[in-house]
């Protein structure tokens, strides 16, 4: 049996310790028996599939947004100038006016996948997002050149 008088038969590690009570300090990293330091290894965690790598900043949500905006207007007098030539080709002012929209909602369609891309493609650059808003632009625009038609 253990003596607990007898220093040789008292076991070198006690169990159970409270943090902080006997422990090395903070700043000094801790040493195996041997007496050299030991580090703990750096944990890297791997992202998930399809998680986006860095979150997008409202800065950049910001410019993005400016961007887009300047484009609408853009294509807001490329709508008016599409409706002018159609009219000047002999269609009816108002299927030329709805071919004019159809291009205009397509161009935006195509142009806020684009911008959405440029800002953060890890994020947005996916199927649920890209392919609806390219899919309903590519229709539109089919569409203005259909209904543009005599």
């Amino acid at each position: 049996m253990q003596n607990p008088k007898d220093p040789a038969s008292v076991p070198a590690d006690p169990g159970f310790k409270l943090p902080g009570a006997d422990s090395a300090p903070a700043d000094k990293p801790p040493k195996d028996a041997n007496g050299t330091v030991t580090t703990p290894a750096p944990i890297e965690v791997a992202p998930l599939a399809g998680a986006p790598m860095t979150d997008t900043s409202s800065r950049d949500l910001a410019i993005g947004g400016a961007v887009f905006l300047v484009l609408l207007i853009v294509y807001f007098f490329v709508r008016n100038a599409y409706v002018h030539h159609l009219v000047v080709k002999r269609v009816a002012p108002s299927t030329a006016g709805s071919a004019g929209w159809l291009m205009f909602v397509g161009l935006s369609f195509v142009s806020a996948a684009a911008v959405l891309a440029i800002i953060n493609a890890s994020k947005f650059l996916t199927f649920g997002i890209t392919v609806p808003l390219v899919l309903v632009g590519l229709v539109a625009l089919g569409a203005a050149l259909f209904v543009g038609r005599r």
